[in-house]
């Protein structure tokens, strides 16, 4: 995301930038992409040539111990992009690198002529990968006529562009810009001179499900005035490795060079393809057209798209798609990954950024759960449900293009309702058909957004995005996110939907009033309102506090994620027990970074139940269910455990375990549980009460040798004089999830690179413990696969 937007935490926009309603502000902040090709596969590609192929072999079986994956190690050779090392191509036309490539290091080249030098945030050439996370070639979002590296949400941006110099170039003459990605540096050049050069943390890699943009400056961009490049270009290309200045300075338009573009379009002769045969799809949209060899984007909403080809095609005859084969070879991709989890649910295949969950129902007599994923068609909510909250069925896709953020309630007719943000729209409503729940209906009267002008009352008083909808007696409320988020009512799903005012009556000491509040989930829990929410800057927390006179007055308010806040997006039921359950997305590392190498990237936090206590604090326990999934129990007590030292448990191992504990330490200043420890503790993420700064902490630290977060979390957490440390302990792959005495939950991902790092140790600092006891199992796998 390039435009402006309210305070987000870095990421798809978080990864990239959230959809727009015209004129209105983004739909939940923070969700990246709206349309995702196929998954990342290599295989296809490297079938291309035997050298290739062998070449590709070699890299897999390489250990990587630097962190970076094997596709980012297939990309380089001697510091030169591995195909052109191996193929080296002399004419661009005679043939093509590998579509399934993985690219980190590259060039961007575009010759473009902006049609004026006003225009704000479009992109020359965009490349872009599922979530919204994209480099590009941006002109004039920041500083008008000056060009930059556009990224999501400014990751790869220098925001301060006072060095950088206006563009002059009039709207006859292309001027080439290109920018030079590598190792950390980016580097942008004009007609091969270099201008400007800044430092980030890291570069992102584009894979096979990669896109090309042209004109528009990535798929969920923010203002529709803001966000397409208005002129012609000429040429445009991708380089699979870092150019240096003399060989920009060499290129010419329409001409090829040694090194062979990735990708090239040279529109000559009417084409709008790919030369170079990477990209097998390419289409124009709204008014671009080719003509004089040039790709024409007159005016605003015009632009070019390109989808690499599809890594399937020649898993059956007449290149077409075989899906048997394709499903199984999917299927047993996910079954051999070691971090791809097993009893919390995870995305079946494919892309969730993001992966929030939504539409949580309990209806005659399943859990239902909906999640927003991505694919050709834009947002969608995939649907599962389940009669143990574990073990889940997938449903048809009833719910797709645009949806993003919403709930689901029982209207006045007794169905189910969800009210959503409908991308492009506004908030919305949809109706079920059937009882499945398969089969919505959109309501015609969508959006619920009440209209205003300049000069209304009401007007820039609410922003639509991120809804929540209940039926309260006979009225329809509708809570609209984001910073002073505001309440509207109906007396009917169709209207006329009015807004009433703040929803937020008050705020609490250390929370700003201003605050954001997205992802709303509102429902009352023993005595007092919940509002259980996301600040994109503070993630997921709480507030609980009283429901009167149509506005909420909230009396308390608590974090549930604290230190980089992966704990996102939460939803809730009530089901016919009364029992109030969560979920939430829990991000894939770093950030909001996805796991598309490994076909999948979207997780859900095990479901907790919500309550409170006689003093009205919040509780949070793992719902009974799971104790279905147990099998190979283990029982230790009266385990003693030595002032500064560790005790392993030798008979308790594995990565996919429940552990309960009872320890007792009263003059320890830490005391609690290593898991995922490999035998000589190179690998090891540790669970403890530390009594000193009265938390409960999850250090990361070294949980991988190379990858994952390297953080200690740390949540508000107090035992009372004498009061045992309960610990509920669930390790799922790369996941853990630790409830401490019932009133304290840290969730966590960690990525092991060791197939041995699956011991268990007790530690103490400062005195002695006893473990009074110790039970554990093993958790056999509730997802399909």
């Amino acid at each position: 995301m390039n435009t402006p937007q309210p305070p987000v935490v870095p990421a798809s926009s978080l990864p990239g930038s959230s959809p727009l309603s015209p004129g209105l502000p983004p739909a939940r902040g923070v969700h990246g992409a709206r349309s995702v090709w196929s998954a990342s596969r290599f295989s296809a590609a490297l079938r291309r040539g035997r050298r290739v192929l062998s070449w590709g072999s070699r890299i897999r079986r390489a250990p990587v111990q630097d962190g970076a994956s094997t596709a980012r190690a297939l990309t380089t050779c001697l510091g030169l992009p591995c195909a052109l090392a191996i193929l080296p191509f002399t004419n661009a036309a005679a043939a093509s690198p590998p579509a399934a490539q993985t690219l980190t290091d590259k060039t961007l080249v575009v010759w473009a002529a902006p049609a004026n030098l006003e225009q704000r945030g479009g992109s020359a050439l965009t490349l872009e990968k599922p979530g919204g996370v994209f480099d590009a070639v941006v002109l004039g979002e920041i500083t008008p006529a000056k060009w930059m590296a556009g990224s999501d949400s400014f990751r790869r941006t220098a925001q301060d562009q006072a060095s950088s110099p206006l563009e002059t170039t009039d709207p006859q003459t292309p001027v080439q810009i290109a920018i030079v990605y590598q190792d950390r540096q980016i580097t942008l050049h004009r007609n091969g001179t270099p201008f400007a050069h800044h430092t980030v943390d890291n570069l992102e890699r584009f894979g096979p499900d990669s896109l090309v943009l042209m004109g528009l400056r990535h798929r969920d961009a923010g203002d529709p005035k803001h966000r397409y490049f208005v002129g012609w270009i000429e040429d445009a290309r991708v380089y699979a490795g870092a150019l240096a200045p003399a060989q920009l300075a060499n290129l010419r338009p329409n001409q090829p060079s040694d090194p062979a573009p990735w990708a090239w379009w040279d529109f000559e002769q009417g084409r709008v393809t790919d030369r170079m045969k990477t990209f097998s799809s390419t289409t124009l949209v709204g008014d671009a057209r080719v003509a004089d060899g040039k790709l024409h984007l007159d005016r605003q909403g015009a632009y070019l798209i390109a989808a690499l080809p599809d890594a399937d095609a020649d898993l059956a005859t007449g290149g077409r798609r075989d899906p048997n084969s394709s499903a199984r070879a999917l299927r047993e991709k996910l079954l051999a990954d070691p971090h791809r989890p097993g009893y919390h649910f995870v995305i079946p295949e494919g892309t969730g950024m993001p992966f929030d969950p939504n539409g949580a129902i309990f209806w005659k007599g399943r859990y239902h759960l909906f999640y927003i994923f991505q694919d050709r068609r834009g947002h969608n909510w995939g649907h599962v449900s389940s009669t143990d909250l574990f073990h889940w069925r997938h449903h048809p896709t009833g719910l797709v293009t645009g949806m993003f953020s919403g709930n689901a309630f029982v209207n006045k007719d007794g169905r189910p309702t969800m009210c959503y943000h409908q991308v492009d729209q506004g908030n919305a409503m949809a109706v079920a058909v059937d009882d499945d729940l398969n089969e919505w209906v959109k309501l015609d009267s969508n959006p619920i957004t009440p209209r205003t002008q300049p000069g209304d009352p009401h007007h820039g008083k609410y922003r639509s995005w991120d809804p929540y909808g209940w039926l309260e007696g006979d009225t329809y409320y509708a809570i609209f996110g984001g910073e002073h988020p505001g309440l509207v009512k109906a007396p009917s799903l169709a209207g006329e939907w009015k807004y009433v005012g703040d929803f937020l009556a008050n705020t609490v000491p250390g929370v700003s009033l201003n605050e954001d509040v997205s992802c709303a989930d509102f429902f009352r829990l023993g005595d007092q309102h919940m509002l259980l929410c996301i600040s994109h800057r503070l993630g997921c927390r709480y507030y609980l506090g009283e429901w009167k006179n149509e506005q909420f007055h909230p009396r308390f308010h608590e974090m549930m994620s604290w230190v980089d806040h992966t704990f996102f997006a939460p939803e809730s039921l009530l089901d016919d027990r009364g029992r109030r359950i969560m979920w939430a997305w829990v991000f894939d590392y770093p950030g909001f970074k996805m796991r598309t190498d490994h076909g999948w990237s979207g997780t859900m936090s095990l479901p907790r139940v919500l309550s409170l206590d006689g003093e009205g604090r919040l509780r949070m326990e793992v719902p009974e269910e799971i104790e279905r999934l147990r099998y190979n129990g283990r029982s230790l007590s009266r385990v003693s455990v030595p002032a500064d030292a560790d005790l392993p448990l030798e008979s308790i191992r594995g990565n996919s375990l429940e552990l309960c504990l009872d320890l007792n330490a009263p003059e320890a200043r830490q005391v609690g549980v290593k898991v995922c420890c490999s035998p000589g503790g190179e690998e090891q993420t540790l669970i403890y009460y530390d009594a000193v700064d009265r938390k409960l902490k999850v250090d990361t630290t070294r949980a991988s040798l190379i990858e994952g977060p390297r953080t200690v979390e740390a949540a508000p957490f107090t035992l009372a004089a004498g009061e045992p440390l309960q610990l509920r302990v669930f390790v799922d792959k790369s996941i853990v999830e630790v409830f401490a005495n019932g009133r304290q939950a840290v969730t966590r991902r960690l990525y092991p690179s060791r197939a041995d790092s699956v011991g268990v140790r007790l530690f103490s600092t400062g005195a002695p413990a006893t473990a009074t006891t110790v039970e554990a199992w093993k958790l056999g796998p509730s997802n399909a696969f």
